[in-house]
């Protein structure tokens, strides 16, 4: 159980809602779920928010005070923003932490896409492999309405892809310090078991980006 004087917040949470963690979500799809009877139609992803999950957006800035949260947690969300929406993503999470406090966070590893792209380029499906493990591009446009409406507030796409030098730097510059490259269960700290899942380390045979910083 999380101690009561003790705060742990995780943004981007999707289906992963663990007891003892402050969940939030600003997903288009939630809002929609939460519709009154409307709600029911919305079958866009394959689970729905647990109630548990409040809508927020970690760029506009949670409803929570500043300096209060023991620990931070944020997978597979940052490269779904715009460049200088993830910077000010990174600057509000310091804003969150108490003096001390730890934020771990997940994104696709770009180099090693890069990496796997370079070592198969003379392979005629390799461009498209590379765009396809990056979560950009489309294959075809969206066309009926529901499609489109999904597309444009869906939230799916990436919109930025880091490197370690390039988050690392981030992260810095948005006031952390102690920055590293973390793993799977690596935290020294028992909550981040309740909201870690080793599935999201490593994709498709990729070994994500995971980086731990402290206020």
């Amino acid at each position: 159980m999380k101690p009561h004087d003790k705060l742990y917040v995780q943004y981007g949470c999707g289906p992963c809602a663990p007891e003892g963690w402050l969940n939030f979500d600003a997903s288009p799809t939630m809002f929609f779920e939460r519709i009154p009877l409307l709600g029911r139609l919305c079958k866009k992803n394959n689970f729905r928010f647990a109630s548990n999950v409040r809508y927020g957006d970690i760029v506009k800035g949670l409803p929570i005070a500043n300096d209060t949260a023991d620990g931070l947690y944020a997978s597979h969300v940052l490269e779904h923003l715009a460049f200088e929406d993830c910077k000010k993503a990174l600057t509000n999470s310091y804003a969150l932490l108490k003096v001390g406090g730890r934020f771990r966070l997940i994104v696709p590893n770009l180099e090693m896409r890069a990496e796997k792209y370079v070592a198969s380029s003379t392979d005629p499906v390799a461009a498209s492999a590379f765009i396809q493990s990056m979560g950009f591009g489309e294959t075809s446009r969206p066309k009926g309405v529901v499609q489109r409406l999904a597309y444009y507030f869906g939230n799916g796409t990436h919109l930025w892809m880091w490197d370690e030098a390039s988050m690392t730097a981030a992260v810095r510059a948005a006031g952390f310090s102690h920055v590293r490259r973390c793993d799977f269960g690596d935290s020294g700290d028992p909550m981040f078991a309740l909201v870690e899942e080793r599935e999201r380390f490593c994709t498709d045979n990729f070994r994500e980006l995971a980086m731990e910083a402290i206020k």
